[in-house]
């Protein structure tokens, strides 16, 4: 060890952790009188303890191009994939059928259509994309937003995930309200998850990755919806550009400016879904 401060000189000075204990050591950082015991080897010279936590803590902890922490597990994914099979199980328990729940009361209440909501049932907006039809449509939903979702999670991390999914699902239920009649309903979670793909999309574009397996699957389920009898383009549709706005804002916000971009950007896109719900709402009121 070395003396920073120099040889001591008249009363030798204390450790600053332990005043009954002189010593002739110094932290190479605050040049404070330490201890050996107070003391930690550091690149140059050796640093006391209160230094090598405060140099903890100002290390920044590498990001993703979201803002995202590196390596935090994801939480929100297997909360949302609980919360809609909660959610099957009551309607398959009330219909008192797993193949027939759309005969619960549960579903009846919470199913989307725009008649309903231009009565002023908004609620239905959310509760439409818990629900699903049949074991085969929740199976399909929550095999992607499981694959999917846990990778855009640890990209932009969890609140801006949680932002992106039920921006997803708000964009599939504004085109349902637009290209639906007053009467028609929709249920599932499938604007959502398809949010999160066109989410991906855009990660990828941003990460400079390539696309093509993600293209094609994504180009396979849009033509589902237009070419299969029961399954809603529309709301994949307008999940699909809510999710990839969603997910722009926040992978190209500008580092410096990073969260009121992100903020501002989600308000903004959430202000214009709900603009178009509520003309939707208009329509099948007429």
């Amino acid at each position: 060890m070395t003396y920073p401060a120099g040889p001591p000189t008249g009363a030798p000075a204390v450790c600053v952790r332990h005043p009954d204990r002189p010593t002739g050591l110094a932290c190479t950082r605050c040049a404070r009188p330490a201890c050996p015991e107070c003391l930690r080897e550091a690149s140059v010279g050796y640093q006391c303890v209160d230094c090598v936590r405060q140099g903890q803590r100002e290390v920044r902890r590498a990001t993703t191009v979201a803002g995202a922490v590196l390596g935090a597990r994801p939480l929100v994914v297997p909360a949302l994939v609980v919360l809609n099979l909660l959610a099957f199980a009551a309607t398959a328990v009330q219909a008192g059928s797993i193949g027939a729940n759309t005969r619960s009361a549960l579903f009846v209440d919470w199913a989307l259509s725009p008649g309903t909501v231009a009565a002023g049932e908004w609620w239905r907006l959310v509760t439409s994309g818990f629900l699903h039809i049949g074991p085969l449509h929740l199976a399909f939903n929550m095999f992607a937003l499981w694959i999917i979702g846990r990778d855009m999670e640890m990209l932009v991390g969890r609140g801006r995930f949680l932002a992106v999914y039920l921006l997803g699902m708000l964009g599939g239920a504004a085109a349902v309200m637009v290209l639906y009649g007053p009467g028609e309903y929709v249920a599932g979670a499938s604007g959502a998850v398809f949010g999160l793909m066109g989410g991906l999309v855009v990660a990828l574009l941003r990460l400079r990755r390539p696309l093509n397996q993600v293209l094609g699957l994504l180009a396979v389920n849009l033509a589902l919806g237009f070419f299969v009898p029961g399954i809603s383009w529309q709301a994949h549709l307008g999940g699909l550009l809510a999710g990839a706005a969603a997910t722009a804002v926040l992978v190209y916000a500008p580092p410096a400016r990073r969260a009121p971009v992100q903020g501002g950007g989600l308000a903004a896109i959430a202000v214009v879904l709900l603009v178009v719900v509520a003309a939707g709402a208009v329509l099948a009121g007429a």
